[in-house]
């Protein structure tokens, strides 16, 4: 009949000999019974069953099973076991420790540190330079988006508005001024991280560039959190 390694190559023969024994079974009903266990599981989860890969012994309530740490593909009753078996499983464990430990360094970051584009929902890229603010609602949107509304209003010769709030844009510095204060009073993190960034690159306010970054900080902007430690590292203004 079928022998275990043609079945399953993780998990060893003794695993018939604790059928045969517990239950008096026959060596052809053994090799059915565990057919039709296997028959049931898909071929990635064969590997992480719920039997011990030294000595068979199944994970019951009285006996409980740990994971190789390594690569997560065979289980073990004991220390004993585990060290029993590894031999058998060394070169297996190495490969897929190897193939995990390259999935997460090579894993893409499910977003940034700036959040998702409010339009295409796509992470928004590390350099400000490709990415936009909009003046009047202080959302940031990436060129992509900025760029693609940018094109349909030429093509259809529509006045410019914001991509993601359809507003009219600005006019003048005085109405980037008002929509700017606007947000602010609301709280607007992103706002207010603007306008300390006004004050310290602008006006050389240093305290009220320092006041601002702290109130946007509070309020979760990474952003603000960065320059407060750069005002610190360099003592601008007298903070050390």
């Amino acid at each position: 009949f079928l022998s275990i390694g043609i079945i399953h190559p993780v998990l060893p023969s003794p695993f018939l000999v604790v059928l045969k024994r517990r239950y008096s079974l026959s060596s052809s009903v053994c090799s059915a019974v565990l057919i039709f266990v296997m028959s049931g599981v898909d071929e990635p989860e064969r590997n992480i069953m719920m039997f011990c890969a030294a000595c068979g012994i199944a994970g019951v309530d009285a006996i409980k099973l740990k994971k190789c740490t390594a690569c997560y593909l065979v289980r073990y009753c004991s220390i004993k076991c585990q060290r029993d078996h590894r031999p058998q499983h060394k070169k297996e464990c190495k490969k897929r420790a190897a193939e995990l430990r390259d999935e997460i360094l090579f894993r893409q970051p499910e977003s940034t540190h700036l959040g998702d584009c409010p339009i295409c929902c796509l992470p928004l890229p590390l350099g400000r330079e490709n990415c936009t603010i909009m003046e009047c609602c202080s959302n940031t949107v990436c060129d992509g988006c900025y760029g693609a509304n940018m094109i349909r209003e030429q093509e259809q010769k529509l006045k410019h508005t914001c991509p993601f709030c359809r507003n009219p844009a600005p006019e003048s510095s005085e109405d980037v001024e008002k929509n700017l204060i606007k947000r602010m009073e609301v709280n607007d993190a992103a706002a207010i991280f603007q306008m300390g960034w006004r004050m310290f690159h602008h006006e050389k306010d240093y305290k009220s560039s320092f006041e601002y970054y702290s109130k946007a900080a509070a309020l979760g902007d990474i952003e603000s959190h960065f320059q407060l430690s750069i005002l610190y590292r360099d003592g601008v203004g007298g903070w050390r």
